[in-house]
């Protein structure tokens, strides 16, 4: 098998690198030059989409990552109508589909009510994938080394946004990679997975602990209605869910090795010790 990563960033990389030791080499698309020199220096094949012409290899396994524009998904527009010469198919979505639910809990038979244009757009490639048997991972707030709330803490002016009773879903980067790994190994076309930890928990309280962790004083706390954000920061605080994992661990055996924020900011900054 050889796995064919449309928009190859921060999930399907990491992938790339679970599944090179079982002998699953990757091709994976980006928009330019650098970005295929970055590949490159990983081991993966790349190849600049839109623009080079890809021909899917027969029994492939695709994993599309590609964000939708208003209308569709780019790469379902592309290469939809090849999709039955595919071994498997994920598309990642967001947990961003199913809007608000005032603090209670999303599962995948949830109905979707998403708030933003962009959720919209996820919902509707879900539709178009799901009509060719792929499966849909739902993420939510994607965390891991180099991309972590240890970042957010260290940059300057950083502030903390404290709206009473918000809770949020994340999910670490090596996480999101096995369960795409175990649908691989399992694969059940037309799943539709949540993958995320085990505690749903504010974002104030992370940033919190991402400070203890580095030594420093939190960044200083805000009260949402003060804090002047952008209409889309403003949309992603409009949204309070916990978000169920159960099926993923039920259907495919998986289990997150970063059950809650705490295990995977320790993880980060053990990370960041070893390359440094």
């Amino acid at each position: 098998m050889q796995l064919l990563a449309f928009g190859c960033g921060y999930v399907a990389t990491t992938l790339a690198k679970r599944l090179a030791p079982h002998g699953i080499a990757t091709l994976g698309t980006t928009r330019g030059a650098d970005g295929a020199a970055a590949l490159a220096a990983q081991g993966i094949t790349a190849v600049t989409w839109p623009g080079a012409e890809i021909d899917p290899p027969q029994g492939a396994a695709w994993l599309i990552s590609v964000p939708p524009n208003d209308e569709e998904c780019p790469v379902f527009r592309a290469f939809g109508g090849k999709a039955s010469g595919a071994a498997w198919i994920g598309y990642l979505s967001t947990t961003g589909v199913y809007g608000d639910l005032g603090g209670r809990w999303a599962f995948e038979e949830t109905p979707r009510k998403p708030l933003s244009r962009e959720a919209e757009n996820r919902a509707r490639a879900e539709d178009q994938w799901l009509s060719v048997g792929a499966h849909v991972f739902r993420l939510p707030g994607i965390y891991g080394p180099g991309r972590s709330q240890l970042d957010r803490v260290r940059e300057p002016g950083a502030r903390r946004i404290v709206k009473p009773g918000q809770v949020f879903s994340r999910a670490h980067r090596d996480d999101i990679a096995s369960a795409i790994e175990a649908s691989i190994a399992h694969p059940r076309p037309g799943a539709i997975y949540n993958v995320c930890d085990d505690e749903p928990a504010p974002a104030d309280e992370v940033l919190v602990h991402a400070a203890n962790l580095l030594g420093i004083a939190p960044p200083p706390a805000v009260a949402f209605e003060d804090a002047g954000l952008s209409p889309a920061a403003q949309r992603f605080y409009a949204e309070c869910k916990r978000v169920s994992n159960a099926r993923a661990k039920a259907e495919l055996g998986w289990l997150p090795v970063y059950p809650t924020y705490r295990e995977g900011l320790a993880a980060c900054l053990q990370a960041e010790a070893v390359s440094t």
